[in-house]
């Protein structure tokens, strides 16, 4: 029944009909060829249950911080701060980059976001400055996935979402394999252009006193987060509350910096209007279609399936890292999400393993999914921002960070404490 499944979504997508809609016919043809009852009649009440909830008014809060934060230029200062920072590194302004979308990552919540504010800023230089644009192209669709797994994410409120799981829990425990990411990153970006000098373009030294000089405007990024995670984890605001404190710390950034308008303030409402319907009618269709899946009893036919294999724990998390790999270079990362999680989380969970553990690999295996072809979404907004050339350098470009996030998924397997260290510190 879900090869079935998987075969009639993987049929609806290749023709191009929206996913939303793909997934609520979905849902209708499964329950019409295996449910023993109409659940079609149940479906205005599983979707506003599914949508009904306090937690999603995050997603929206969280996308217009990310659009204000575009519009107020933002981006651009705390690029030229961590450029002065690290371009001595070999790789230059490609460091910039990843570091830019690491600490925008701290603020966005969304990947998509991060990979276009950041592109806007720097494809430019690398025209001027001769880089390789494949490989610096691919530095930010690379960079860009940070942005779901640094809290605050719209991608780990989902997961909680579907999983009832802790959302302070998976957003601390998404800040350590961040940072390790981001560092691998830029030691892999350093060791390809000592390789390969003349992809790197100039390294540039900056004085003490420009670097000093520069952590003012990496000073709305620092106090964002400081306010968002530090509400969260000090029981003063939960994560929808401090997303809301978060908006208004961002108007008042854009107040001082002269950037608040009404036709500002216009632009990130209507933008952040069509994101989140978007997202919620994918999370309400999605919830449909796994509400007809469970009821037809295929949750439990997967995990007596598993249980018949007689493969160890690792052996099993291996095959589903694998299923997701495949899965990610044909299905969108958040349809990816509520298609599977529902599914494959109480299969994963019955071996052995933690939630909060999981929903950090499973993050990391998205991320994975932006930058591989042929619907990796960030390839596609860093190509636009780029505006000329061909999408396969970005392909190319991004392919050693798709290894990169392989081997980090092949290290938190074995060290799942990376993920765990922090959020079992909360205890």
């Amino acid at each position: 029944m879900i090869g079935l499944a998987f075969a009639i979504l993987l049929t609806l997508m290749v023709l191009s009909i929206p996913v939303a809609v793909t997934l609520l016919a979905l849902g209708l043809f499964m329950d019409q060829a295996f449910s023993a009852f109409p659940l079609y009649r149940a479906l205005g009440e599983v979707m506003w249950s599914a949508s009904d909830s306090f937690l999603l008014i995050a997603i929206p809060l969280f996308i217009l911080l990310g659009e204000i934060l575009v519009r107020t230029g933002i981006a651009r200062r705390t690029y030229g701060a961590l450029e002065a920072w690290l371009s001595w590194l070999p790789g230059g302004l490609l460091h910039a980059n990843i570091g830019t979308a690491t600490f925008f990552s701290a603020t966005s919540g969304s990947s998509v976001a991060t990979a276009a504010t950041v592109g806007t800023v720097a494809m430019p230089q690398a025209r001027a400055l001769g880089y390789h644009e494949g490989l610096f192209a691919g530095s930010i669709a690379a960079g860009g996935t940070l942005g779901i797994m640094i809290p605050p994410s719209i991608n780990l409120i989902v997961y909680g979402f579907l999983t009832e799981t802790s959302i302070p829990r998976l957003f601390i425990a998404g800040i350590v394999p961040g940072i390790a990411l981001a560092l691998s990153f830029i030691a892999g970006t350093a060791l390809i252009c000592s390789i390969k000098p003349q992809w790197g373009g100039p390294r540039r030294r900056h004085t003490w006193g420009k670097r000093l000089r520069g952590l003012v405007d990496l000073l709305p990024v620092f106090v964002l987060f400081s306010v968002i995670i530090g509400s969260i984890y000090t029981g003063w605001a939960t994560p929808t509350e401090a997303a809301a404190v978060g908006v208004l710390t961002t108007l008042v950034f854009a107040f001082i910096l002269g950037e608040l308008s009404i036709g500002m303030l216009k632009d990130s409402l209507a933008s952040t209007m069509r994101t989140s319907a978007m997202i919620m009618l994918i999370i309400t269709s999605a919830y449909f279609l796994n509400f007809v899946l469970s009821a037809a009893g295929a949750t439990r036919a997967l995990s007596t399936f598993v249980e018949t294999l007689g493969m160890a724990p690792t052996a099993t998390m291996l095959v589903i890292i694998a299923m997701y790999v495949l899965l990610g270079f044909f299905i969108e990362t958040l349809s990816l999400m509520v298609i599977t999680i529902p599914i494959v989380e109480p299969v994963v969970v019955a071996l052995g393993y933690d939630p909060i553990w999981f929903g950090i690999m499973l993050i990391l295996l998205i991320e994975m999914a932006l930058i591989t072809p042929p619907v990796g979404l960030n390839l596609y907004v860093v190509q636009g921002v780029r505006g000329r050339g061909s999408l396969n350098e970005v392909m190319i470009g991004a392919l050693p960070y798709a290894v990169i996030m392989l081997l980090m998924a092949g290290v938190l397997l074995m060290v799942p404490e990376m993920a765990l260290f922090l959020p079992n510190a909360m205890n």
